[in-house]
């Protein structure tokens, strides 16, 4: 038995919860995956994960075995580029996951350049508004926007993002341009919500170290970023937005900024990363490139 290979395979079944999803997730059977584990639980003498029909979870000792797998798998890949003086010779795989707009506008148009420079490192790049659970699903990094829950992860706070507020030239050209807040109770707002059911409660405004809504009509109500951008470009109503999410409907005219007196709070960007004694190199560099080229995007 390969034991580093087990141990591989098993960090991923921890993480994911789920034979099937961790065979699916290399490439491999769903049988093999699973002697793996068998074998290396008979080596050990010890049983590492509860199996139930709908999941997967770790015993007592196999958290023990987990946490020392974990850092001892970065260990060897530490190792394995220890003498590589030359950073293009790193390999190995990075999964990460942000918004779809910081993915669009920020990362992707920049990703060339860092593939370039690094040729050998293989990226799963997730981006959704879903927010991905960050150990379960064995992501390395996360960019975030917004306020972060407690999570135990280690947070590093990369800025905020400007907010601003706009419409299709088409929604101004039927309702008209508000010039203030009393003008807003006479014009519609595209609501978002990550679960449907609930909705804003109108029009942000933040002032004075306050945050404050004022009441706008306003009937659709979306789960999605792109949606949301999409409804506004069809003349539904207006949005408060990420600068950089519009940035290039602005520039294009399809969309018009209003009432730039009158914004919501920034919205803070985090990169958020797992909790270990250490990160393997590939992980440490793709941070700190992304660390700089966010620089450009956001308010310090």
């Amino acid at each position: 038995m390969d034991k580093v290979y087990a141990m591989q395979l098993f960090t991923r079944v921890a993480e994911l919860e789920s034979f099937t999803r961790a065979a699916e997730s290399l490439g491999l059977p769903k049988g093999s995956v699973s002697r793996q584990i068998q074998a290396l639980e008979n080596h050990l003498g010890t049983q590492l994960l509860h199996r139930t029909t709908r999941r997967v979870q770790l015993t007592q000792d196999g958290m023990v075995y987990y946490e020392r797998a974990k850092d001892l798998l970065i260990n060897l890949d530490e190792l394995d580029g220890l003498f590589l003086h030359d950073p293009s010779t790193l390999s190995g795989r990075l999964r990460v996951d942000m918004p779809v707009a910081v993915a669009k506008n920020v990362v992707i148009p920049r990703l060339p350049a860092f593939v370039q420079q690094y040729p050998g490192i293989e990226i799963e790049l997730s981006s959704s508004d879903r927010l991905v659970d960050v150990i379960r699903e064995g992501f390395d990094c996360v960019v975030r926007v917004g306020t972060l829950k407690d999570s135990g992860l280690i947070a590093r706070p990369l800025g905020r993002l400007s907010m601003i507020n706009c419409a299709s030239p088409d929604y101004l050209a039927r309702f008209g341009y508000p010039e203030t807040l009393e003008d807003l109770s006479g014009h519609a707002v595209v609501h978002y919500a990550v679960n449907l059911g609930t909705r804003s409660q109108g029009f942000e405004l933040y002032r004075d170290n306050t945050t404050q809504w004022i009441k706008t009509g306003g009937i659709l109500t979306v789960n999605s970023t792109e949606t949301y951008h999409a409804a506004c470009l069809a003349g539904l109503g207006i949005i408060q937005a990420p600068r950089i999410g519009v940035r290039e409907a602005l520039r294009s005219r399809k969309l018009v900024e209003i009432l730039p007196q009158y914004r919501a709070q920034p919205m803070p960007v985090s990169l958020i990363y797992p909790h270990r004694r250490n990160l393997s190199r590939r992980v440490h560099l793709f941070m700190e490139w992304l660390t700089d080229v966010m620089k450009a995007y956001v308010d310090q």
